[in-house]
């Protein structure tokens, strides 16, 4: 098989020869070359067709965010966004997200063989699933709506939402990775304000979760909160795992808890859908709605299938709405997904359950 080719955007040329010594680790990756800023990698992707791109947020003459947009308007190709730990930093890394990189990875610590280690581990399967998303070039009518569409400024009211209206004992849980971030969003900011409470492993790093929750807790209309151990799962509350430990549900006094555990990596995941699951199975049961959204791998798709056996009722993203079709793809061989439908009615397939 051909291998991916992928470009090293970074302004420092130390990052640059360890983004590249990392990902020819692996005999299916060859970088095709770097580059030390927005204009030298605009010529070197005419010239050398590359089929991922890592770009860094912070650069000199044009920032990342720049190149981005021009990049997924004229020439889009999957990029992966390799950003450092400043608050700022951060922002823009979500920011990219929504611009349409398909993933995120926090700049390794270069002293720390073990996070060096565990990046090279997390990049190398973020380029490979990069490698599998198909990008169409945006339609006239699609740029315009784009240009449209309101940002969310800080401090701006939350969206009004609609109300489910009735009580129930369902308690839902959602598994994601490449793609996921705008996903949850789609499928967040439809929920009821009183929708049932919401589980949600999204695979990202810990520097970024906390800020990727409140980023979604002003555009949607529900709470979306970190995990925080001991923190209540409730009606009209969303909670994201913290991008260093492991999310699980467990059962407190008259109401259901949220906990947080550390420990070795899962499915080469933590936090790791396949935990999160699992602990629905063990202790929801039939009263659990399991959904598995875009993303390369098969981190929870055991896990779902353990849902199903215990009476939960289970919901797929489709292919043609995924940005990889992987995770879903695997629970759908299984046999315990029910109902496989496009991004935009997985919120009501959810609510057709309760």
């Amino acid at each position: 098989m051909a291998k991916i080719k992928v470009l090293v955007v970074d302004d420092s040329s130390v990052v640059r020869n360890v983004l590249t010594r990392e990902l020819t680790k692996d005999s299916s990756i060859e970088v095709i070359g770097t580059a030390p800023d927005a204009f030298v990698a605009r010529d070197k992707i005419v010239a050398l067709r590359p089929d991922v791109i890592t770009l860094d947020i912070e650069m000199p003459k044009m920032d990342g965010i720049t190149f981005l947009r021009k990049l997924m308007e004229w020439f889009p190709i999957p990029v992966i966004i390799v950003s450092g730990l400043t608050p700022k930093g951060c922002s823009l890394s979500l920011e990219a997200l929504e611009i349409g990189a398909v993933d995120v990875i926090e700049k390794p610590a270069l002293t720390n063989e073990r996070a060096l280690a565990d990046f090279s581990t997390r990049l190398i399967d973020q380029v490979k699933a990069a490698s599998l998303v198909r990008f169409r070039k945006p339609t006239a009518h699609g740029q315009a709506a784009a240009a449209r569409r309101p940002q969310v400024q800080l401090g701006a009211p939350k969206p009004a939402g609609r109300t489910l209206g009735k009580r129930t004992s369902k308690i839902i849980a959602i598994g994601a990775s490449t793609g996921g971030t705008e996903a949850l969003k789609t499928v967040l900011e439809k929920m009821p304000v009183d929708c049932p409470p919401i589980m949600i492993v999204q695979h990202m790093p810990g520097t970024f979760t906390k800020a990727f929750a409140e980023r979604l807790n002003r555009q949607t209309p529900i709470e979306v909160l970190e995990a925080e151990d001991g923190m209540e799962v409730k009606t009209g509350r969303a909670i994201i795992g913290n991008g260093n430990m492991h999310l699980l549900i467990k059962k407190g006094p008259g109401k259901w808890l949220a906990e947080t555990r550390d420990g070795p990596l899962v499915c080469r995941h933590k936090p790791s859908v396949e935990v999160l699951f699992n602990s629905f199975a063990k202790h929801v049961g039939s009263n659990a709605i399991g959904v598995m959204l875009t993303g390369m791998g098969r981190d929870g798709v055991d896990a779902m299938k353990n849902m199903k056996d215990a009476g939960a009722r289970c919901i797929a993203q489709d292919e043609k709405s995924c940005v990889v079709f992987g995770m879903p793809k695997e629970a759908i061989k299984t046999g315990a997904v029910e109902k496989i439908v496009p991004l935009d009615m997985v919120t009501d397939a959810v609510l057709s359950f309760i």
